[in-house]
């Protein structure tokens, strides 16, 4: 049994946000679980899996959400240290 390139795909994806929870960086975490969760919102418009890909997009948005406001604290963290 072969498996297709859209399966491949949501199994990376698994392996990504599985990964992302292993991680003790937080940057790391979200970095990784922001690929796994993208990877999702492919899979899940691909296979037509409506919740999948919003609950994904969504999950999305709050890992670029929480970037950004670690990287706007960082220069104000060294500027203080």
């Amino acid at each position: 049994m072969e498996a297709s390139t859209i399966e491949i795909i949501g199994y990376f994806a698994s392996v990504m946000v599985a990964i992302s929870l292993m991680m003790k960086d937080i940057i790391w975490l979200r970095c990784l679980n922001f690929a796994g969760c993208s990877l999702f919102v492919v899979y899940g418009i691909y296979i037509s899996a409506w919740p999948v890909a919003g609950m994904n997009a969504f999950v999305a948005c709050i890992n670029i959400y929480h970037l950004i406001k670690i990287y706007r604290a960082k220069p104000q963290q060294l500027a203080t240290a």
